[in-house]
């Protein structure tokens, strides 16, 4: 049996899965990663949250990324293993999908908002730092390109900032403890596209392992969990789950 036959298997066999997926789902359609030769952070300096928070002149370097595209989060479509994982979702074989993309493209490929649990935040909009009122961003834009204007809050006047969690920035409490949740209550945890070193994001296929799910991980790349892994595939997610997860329709 190949690995995506038995890929297929499991997800045929499962009752609750999770799926969670690093920068690896994303640069299938054409996202550049962190931290690799050529990722984002390789051709740029990170601006952590306490420069943004207190430096006039590094929240306007931060806009000035997010208006320009610089970070490259933004603008691409969803891909094959996308609208894979969208379809297990719609079939209710996977209760959640937990992830640590800022690109939006889970719900774009139609899994629903409120399955979809972003440990760093979300970059295709904004919130207030103060009052946590929701930004548009092509509202933001046309006055920061247009006037030079700094985003402020409408309602209060507080800081706003993508709403994507910035190095030095506290993750968000509540979708830590649902990812937790969601973690302890299934029976088979998918990894895609994720190196698994960033914690404490990374811990919980671990956590899902010593609680008795099988754990599988689609990486391009071997991880540091591969050892206690059920099943490890190295290829291309795309492809794989197109594979092990098919169109009934197509």
């Amino acid at each position: 049996m190949s690995d995506r036959d038995t890929l297929a298997k499991l997800i045929a066999d499962s009752r609750r899965a999770v799926v969670f997926t690093g920068a690896g789902i994303s640069t299938e359609s054409g996202i550049p990663d962190f931290r690799s030769p050529g990722g984002v952070w390789s051709k740029m300096k990170p601006i952590y949250f306490e420069e943004f928070a207190s430096s006039e002149a590094m929240r306007r370097e931060a806009w000035t990324r997010t208006f320009t595209g610089a970070m490259g989060w933004t603008g691409a479509k969803p891909n094959a293993g996308h609208y894979a994982v969208a379809r297990l979702v719609a079939r209710n074989k996977v209760a959640a999908v937990i992830t640590q993309n800022v690109d939006n493209l889970h719900q774009e490929s139609g899994v629903p908002a409120e399955r979809v649990i972003e440990l760093h935040g979300n970059a295709s909009y904004a919130t207030c730092l103060d009052c946590g009122t929701r930004h548009e961003l092509d509202v933001l834009k046309q006055s920061f390109l247009g006037r030079g204007e700094i985003p402020s809050c409408r309602d209060c006047g507080g800081l706003v900032k993508t709403a994507t969690i910035s190095f030095g920035q506290a993750m968000p409490r509540d979708k830590m403890a649902r990812a937790e949740e969601e973690t302890l209550a299934c029976d088979l945890f998918i990894v895609l596209g994720s190196s698994l070193v960033v914690y404490p994001a990374a811990g919980f296929p671990l956590l899902a392992k010593r609680n008795g799910a099988v754990l599988v991980i689609v990486n391009r790349d071997p991880t540091e969990q591969d050892e206690i892994a059920d099943l490890v595939i190295n290829d291309e997610i795309g492809p794989t789950l197109s594979a092990a997860v098919p169109d009934h329709d197509a």
